[in-house]
């Protein structure tokens, strides 16, 4: 029973279960940034480049069967990918330094009194002076 307990205590620490979220997250919004490269954006740049499919730009080594392929246009598809996904978690993180930045920075402290003047000082001491 020790390790079925020990188990369950480490599935539902906090840091598991938020990190499974994100996981979870994460795959879901990766098939958005695929999407938006592969339905939106690659064919945008496509036209722009007289409608060339990237995923079907291959250089071949030899000739017949034996040939060895280089997909450098799925590569050029993934590295967009891959662009536009660091640019989005960029931007969100920079929001969420924002935000963090925000609570962390304290209230201003009023100002405290500067205290007498020079004058002030010299009538006191004036003063005490005369008393004597």
């Amino acid at each position: 029973m020790g390790f079925i307990k020990e188990f369950k205590e480490f599935a539902m620490r906090g840091n598991v279960l938020d990190m499974a979220v994100g996981v979870i997250i994460g795959g879901a919004f990766g098939k958005i940034v695929s999407s938006m490269v592969d339905d939106i954006l690659m064919p945008l740049i496509g036209m722009i480049t007289g409608n060339i499919d990237f995923t079907k730009l291959v250089f071949k080594f030899g000739e017949g069967d034996d040939a060895a392929t280089l997909a450098y246009g799925n590569f050029i598809q993934n590295t967009v990918d891959f662009i536009i996904v660091a640019f989005c978690i960029f931007l969100l993180l920079k929001g969420v330094n924002k935000l963090n930045r925000k609570k962390e920075e304290p209230a201003p402290e009023p100002a405290a009194p500067a205290g007498p003047t020079q004058e002030e000082l010299l009538a006191e001491i004036r003063d005490l002076l005369k008393e004597k």
